[in-house]
């Protein structure tokens, strides 16, 4: 394989540029060239790709964001957008590609492998949702980013004896809000796949306002509802004044984590070596801290559950 692709495609997360970085100099390193795309699936569609060096991921694995942008593509979801994307892979002469994203850019992934392009998905996603990996790419950042918001916003909550519900990204997936609620300490988590249960959220703050705690801090997921609506409600039922914090895309954004970026490296390099043993259609993950691969669409197929050993643990540890 003389020539591969790699791009980036839905929501952004820190640790992609370590992604493409390790992609680029572990295929260079193997003799290979490697043409970078723009703007994910949409740029693959319109053409928009260069040639990258050792030089153009340089001073990037610290950055978040991705260097080669992201979008979402609806062309590319049709059967002459497909088409299209394919001639541009072949008038660049492009073997094999790289594709960095979460589920839906996997699909995309698989619909390329599909047309006869050996294609390998790294999983780059803030939410942990993919089921067949014990960690995403991102991930990590964004739980440390929650938990630096929990102590500031603690600090202002305990000054003025209040309630703070903070919202937090993942619509049908509570990672972040699970492992950041357990780390900072938050008295209540609210996640998609449990539901909100009102009372009980009531009940933990009255009894902790009785014994004399000065302030409780509340983790909702955005899957399971709003965080001002949520916060009227319980003043209305605790008359326990109660603010709301929406981090929004403050959690997809920032210096990844070390964590993130020896994983995103690992997994990059590791998508490489694929293509270079002639294999394609699969998906990179990390299991007991060992990188492997497997099909694409048994990766998709895999039903994502929730740790209940862990939401358990952070409900006793909240009392």
């Amino acid at each position: 394989m003389k020539t591969i692709g790699v791009l980036t495609s839905g929501g952004d997360s820190p640790g992609m540029n370590s992604a493409i970085r390790a992609v680029v100099r572990n295929a260079i390193s193997k003799g290979c060239k490697v043409m970078g795309v723009q703007r994910g699936y949409e740029g693959l569609v319109n053409g928009q790709l260069e040639e990258l060096n050792i030089s153009s991921v340089a001073d990037i694995i610290h950055r978040g964001g991705t260097i080669l942008k992201t979008a979402r593509s609806e062309e590319f979801r049709t059967e002459e957008g497909r088409k299209k994307a394919l001639n541009v892979i072949k008038v660049f002469d492009i073997e094999g590609m790289v594709v960095i994203g979460g589920d839906g850019s996997f699909r995309g992934a698989e619909k390329l492998s599909q047309l006869g392009i050996p294609t390998i998905g790294v999983p780059g996603t803030i939410d942990n949702d993919l089921a067949y990996t014990d960690y995403t790419i991102g991930f990590d950042t964004a739980m440390n980013t929650v938990v630096d918001a929990i102590s500031k916003i603690r600090d202002t909550s305990a000054s003025h004896g209040r309630a703070n519900i903070i919202e937090v990204m993942g619509r049908h997936c509570g990672d972040i809000a699970l492992y950041a609620g357990l780390a900072g300490g938050a008295e209540s988590i609210v996640i998609p796949e449990v539901g909100l249960d009102i009372d009980q959220v009531c009940r933990k703050l009255i009894k902790g306002k009785n014994r004399g705690k000065l302030h409780s801090i509340i983790l909702l997921a955005e899957g399971v509802g709003g965080a001002i609506e949520l916060g009227n409600i319980i003043e209305e039922k605790t008359s326990i004044e109660t603010r709301a914090t929406i981090l929004g895309h403050i959690q997809r954004g920032g210096s990844p984590t070390a964590f993130d970026r020896i994983l995103a490296s690992k997994m990059g390099a590791k998508a490489v070596d694929l293509l270079m043993e002639g294999q394609g259609n699969l998906v990179v993950g990390i299991k007991g801290n060992q990188v492997f691969a497997m099909d694409i669409g048994e990766a998709l197929s895999q039903e994502k559950k929730l740790d209940y050993d862990t939401y358990d643990l952070a409900d006793i540890l909240s009392m």
